[in-house]
């Protein structure tokens, strides 16, 4: 699949698919031990769809289902989907601004054109290192100000972006270490490092990794 096609996969989903999603969720929240699993998985979904500073996500995250009843992590993960779920009937949930839409598609083309160069043959693989970089940067920037976070005294740059946004718990310490090598692999390119990216399956990771990341937090 090219990079461009999967930034925004969830932008084609109507509503009634949307919910579906729900729904399938709230049949998973029944008593016993999978019920653990439940709750993670409905707490990564609400944190993706509802956001991570919602109240939905915060109703879950008040209690541990390791140390409170089954059946009551049942009822209660079911209670707060289904009030998402009403939440999403009444177009409440909030769409991805049009200034969103056309920054995430700056980013696609910049993937795009990363993959185009990959594929050619005779280019160096340090430019689309250094075209990936840019794209995962441009992607944390305007995540930051959509999301209202702000990175204070700090010098803009992805280790940064990561930080900040990690700490508002819109991302995991793994999310970070692969952000840290992705933002050294653009830098090493950046600098003329050559023997550094010479390696294009190296790089196509790169862009593979970039890509996925980028699939799992696009709106």
């Amino acid at each position: 699949m090219s990079p461009a096609k999967t930034l925004g996969i969830w932008e084609h989903m109507d509503t009634a698919q949307f919910i579906q999603q729900i729904d399938r969720l709230i049949r998973k929240a029944r008593p016993g031990p999978e019920v653990v699993g439940v709750h993670a998985e409905a707490c990564e979904f609400l944190r993706t769809f509802a956001g991570a500073k919602s109240e939905f996500l915060a109703s879950l995250k008040s209690f541990d289902p390791r140390i409170v009843s089954d059946s009551y992590s049942a009822e209660t993960i079911s209670a707060v989907l289904r009030a998402f779920r009403e939440y999403v009937e009444a177009g409440l949930h909030s769409e991805v601004s049009p200034e969103r839409r056309a920054q995430l598609d700056v980013v696609s083309g910049f993937l795009e054109q990363a993959h185009q160069l990959l594929e050619t043959r005779g280019i160096h693989p340090a430019a689309p290192a250094v075209i990936i970089g840019a794209a995962l940067e441009e992607f944390l920037r305007t995540w930051t100000g959509t999301a209202g976070v702000s990175l204070g005294q700090r010098k803009p740059g992805m280790d940064n972006y990561a930080t900040v946004l990690r700490d508002a718990e819109l991302l995991t310490r793994q999310d970070c270490k692969d952000i840290i090598a992705w933002a050294g692999l653009r830098n090493h390119a950046a600098h003329g490092e050559w023997d550094e990216v010479s390696d294009r399956s190296r790089v196509s990771l790169m862009l593979d990794g970039v890509n996925l990341f980028m699939r799992k937090y696009a709106p």
